[in-house]
């Protein structure tokens, strides 16, 4: 065998072997250009080789690994290899990915330096074990592609960086909490305590306690001193969710801190001083509660410093695909099931669905069909009766827009058209009709349009 041909032998052996193993590998030459990925590589990034080879890696992998310095180009620079050094990736489809990289040299026969191989190992799972844990979440956390949320990540980590008071608005369901936890975990506070208090939980004379603490005596069964929540946050953010609920005593004694940063203790004189970021939520219409005397003017305005309102599921339907694949993954972890998708009957049902309970009903409607799934997919058959009656599942015809009743039909497509103002292909698109189809179904529904359509209007 001619030494051309052994040497072709011996490459395309160690593609193969690199093929074979389960750790992404890319290597790449002294320019930063892609000169090689292997299959798990391709799986990773959601990239095939052919259109990548000869790119940076930073047009590859967006960059994310850079944020804190390069691995791969400080083993260029040094000629030193790295080991399980964490990092971050954008795959194809937009996700971040944790991964654990390792790299080394590659020298020729000569030793002359060639480049760099880089190893990835995907640590999502360690990772979102630790959030659950710790329940330390930020941005990245929140789950959405919906232009509906676009100006909320716009704008958190200016909110992260400031020390003003923010007011969070949304129904039930919608995230009010993990927007808090991700605005504290931005900002200059995030090594201080994050404490959340629910306002509706406890009567008015346990919740003023449990807000400020008490002195040993200052009721019958106060045998010693015991601080309270904003004690307990001192440095840190408190989080006052169902701020609403609060009675009228409270939530003056609520505006003194806001004012004056300062506090007392139940059965006590002395005035605490207050080191606390406040962030509240609620779901009430507290302008409302205003013109009913039920909420002070003063202190909503003291709340409404910076106000962050998040939207309705059914304003974002968009995002339910992508929640589902988040809540399979999470489930999968904690069942141990290889459930992996859901089938496109699955998803249909849940886009005619309005989401009275927001993210959390639908995180508890995955956690249902976990428990009747014996599959890899998710399916009809396996979502409460009350999104699809036993009629329907039993029906042998596939189900679809098509098959859904009128009134769900024509709501979830009335809905589409006014969230894209009326362009009626921007609205297909959404809903994943063809143009022909869901013009038949305006139509057939006998759904009005307006005199301007936005039709010509970019989506």
């Amino acid at each position: 065998m001619k030494k051309t041909e052994r040497k072709k032998t011996v490459g395309t052996l160690h593609e193969t072997v690199l093929d074979s193993i389960s750790e992404a590998v890319m290597t790449v030459d002294g320019f930063m250009r892609l000169t090689y990925m292997n299959r798990a590589a391709e799986k990773l990034t959601g990239l095939k080789r052919e259109k990548v080879i000869g790119k940076t890696c930073s047009e590859i992998l967006e960059g994310r690994i850079c944020e804190a310095g390069c691995a791969i180009q400080s083993t260029l620079k040094t000629l030193k290899s790295f080991r399980d050094r964490p990092a971050a990736i954008i795959n194809s489809s937009g996700k971040r990915l944790p991964v654990s990289m390792s790299t080394s040299i590659l020298r020729d026969a000569s030793g002359t330096v060639r480049g760099v191989a880089a190893s990835f190992r995907d640590t999502s799972d360690i990772e979102e074990l630790r959030k659950e844990l710790d329940a330390k979440y930020s941005v990245s956390d929140i789950v959405s592609r919906s232009p509906a949320m676009k100006k909320i990540f716009e704008m958190l980590p200016l909110v992260a960086a400031s020390e003003t008071t923010v007011l969070i608005t949304g129904e039930t369901g919608t995230g009010k909490e993990l927007l808090a936890r991700a605005i504290h975990n931005e900002g200059v506070r995030k090594n201080a305590p994050f404490i959340a208090v629910n306002c509706g939980a406890l009567p008015e004379n346990l919740m003023e306690s449990e807000l400020f603490g008490y002195k040993a005596g200052a009721f019958t069964g106060a045998g010693k001193d015991k601080p309270g929540r904003f004690a307990a946050a001192e440095g840190g953010t408190l989080f006052l969710d169902e701020v609403g609920e609060l009675s009228p005593a409270l939530q003056v004694k609520l505006l003194r801190v806001l004012q004056e940063k300062t506090y007392e203790m139940l059965g006590s004189n002395k005035v605490q001083k207050a080191d606390v970021r406040i962030i509240a939520a609620t779901n009430r219409n507290l302008e409302a509660m205003i013109q009913d005397s039920r909420f002070r003017q003063d202190l909503y305005y003291r709340l409404n410093v910076l106000k962050m309102e998040l939207p309705p599921l059914r304003k974002r339907r968009e995002d339910i695909p992508v929640l589902l694949e988040h809540f399979i993954a999470k489930f999968s972890r904690k069942t141990g099931k290889g459930v992996k998708n859901f089938s496109p009957e699955f998803l249909h049902a849940l886009k005619l669905w309005d989401f009275p309970g927001n993210i959390r009903e639908l995180e508890n409607i995955v956690e249902y069909a976990f428990v009747l799934c014996q599959t890899q997919t998710l399916e009809l058959s396996q979502l409460p009766d009350y999104i699809i009656p036993e009629s329907k599942v039993a029906n042998s015809e596939p189900f679809s827009i098509s098959t859904a009743t009128n009134d769900a039909a024509r709501k979830t497509i009335i809905a589409a058209l006014e969230k894209h103002s009326w362009n009626r292909i921007a609205a297909a698109r959404e809903l994943g009709m063809s143009k022909s189809t869901f013009f038949r179904k305006i139509r057939t529904l006998k759904i009005e349009l307006p005199v301007n359509d936005g039709r010509y209007k970019v989506s």
